[in-house]
């Protein structure tokens, strides 16, 4: 659905160049939540503008359900935007307007009749909830109300692909968590395509189904969560399942989807090994029980003790 090939985005300051995407490739896969991690300055901000062309890019190409953008004159890509719904991080609503003409405006934009932004601005509302709101004005709302303000609007003129730039980072935790659902269901019951950016472990952890990891202008990592996790050396394993600093010896052990299975206690009972357990973390991502086992194994049958984890699909990882 959004394809990004060989992306670089460089500004001019003061004579120097300051380069804020280094060449970055991206696929999003129809009908996921695809979440873009990393910390401030790593690029995410200006890769999610480069992917509606509010940033044109220096050099790669956009493209979006098939189109390239990159390639359209500026009345064509005015019209490609129109599929491409946006949140931003602090609501970006209009004051003077209510929640109702809030969401209308894009509509007005757009040239529907008054009829059928009427209809369409009442559906929206009510899929977000706030139906009872329309007549509000934003500085009668809570932070929560706002973004989904916000979410009503960007899916106003029936978007296929949803950007939201850090929808959640100026919302306390009980918002984000029902933001979160919110997108979740959009997702599920619209079919939409959603491209978020996050420094927030917690977001990629409870909807993303894929995820690259952005550092200084470049993607370290990108793919399926659950793939990302049983690759050895993932930052993003590291990250979701934070262990103590490992010894040298000492055995990590990443799996997905064999959270039940008691692999301890039968290497414990089929070989002559001890297992001193260091650190541990599970969750569920992606759909999938996943987490890493930081332990001390000893004894005289410890390399066909790592042996059989290995076979029984578990990432086994010896610190040097």
């Amino acid at each position: 659905m959004i394809d990004v090939s060989g992306l670089r985005k460089v500004y001019r300051d003061r004579g120097r160049e300051v380069v804020a995407l280094g060449g970055v490739d991206l696929r999003v896969r129809e009908g996921e939540i695809f979440g873009v991690l990393g910390q401030s300055g790593a690029g995410k901000s200006t890769l999610l503008r480069c992917v509606n062309l509010l940033e044109r890019p220096t050099e790669g190409t956009v493209s979006v359900a098939g189109q390239e953008l990159t390639a359209l004159r500026e009345g064509e890509l005015r019209r490609a935007r129109q599929r491409i719904g946006m949140i931003h991080q602090h609501f970006a609503l209009l004051s003077s307007r209510t929640v109702a003409g809030n969401v209308a405006f894009p509509l007005e934009v757009m040239g529907v009749g008054r009829a059928e932004r009427a209809r369409r601005v009442a559906e929206l509302l009510e899929l977000v909830g706030l139906a009872d709101k329309a007549g509000a004005h934003p500085a009668q709302l809570s932070g929560g109300q706002k973004q989904r303000v916000g979410i009503a609007r960007a899916l106003a003129g029936n978007p296929s692909v949803l950007l939201s730039d850090e929808a959640t980072s100026a919302l306390d935790p009980a918002t984000t968590q029902s933001i979160l659902s919110l997108l979740r269901n959009l997702n599920r019951e619209l079919g939409l395509t959603i491209l978020l950016i996050t420094h927030e472990m917690h977001v990629v952890k409870g909807i993303c189904d894929s995820v690259a990891v952005m550092r200084d202008g470049l993607v370290e990592e990108s793919g399926a969560i659950p793939e990302l996790i049983a690759r050895p050396g993932s930052r993003l394993a590291a990250e979701l399942f934070p262990l103590p600093r490992p010894e040298a010896g000492n055995v990590t052990i990443t799996f997905t989807g064999q959270a039940d299975e008691p692999v301890v206690s039968e290497i414990v009972r089929k070989f002559d090994v001890d297992v001193n357990i260091l650190g541990g973390a599970l969750e569920e991502v992606a759909g999938v029980s996943a987490g890493r086992l930081r332990v001390r194994l000893t004894g005289g049958e410890r390399e066909a003790a790592l042996d059989y984890l290995t076979e029984r699909g578990l990432l086994v990882e010896v610190t040097p």
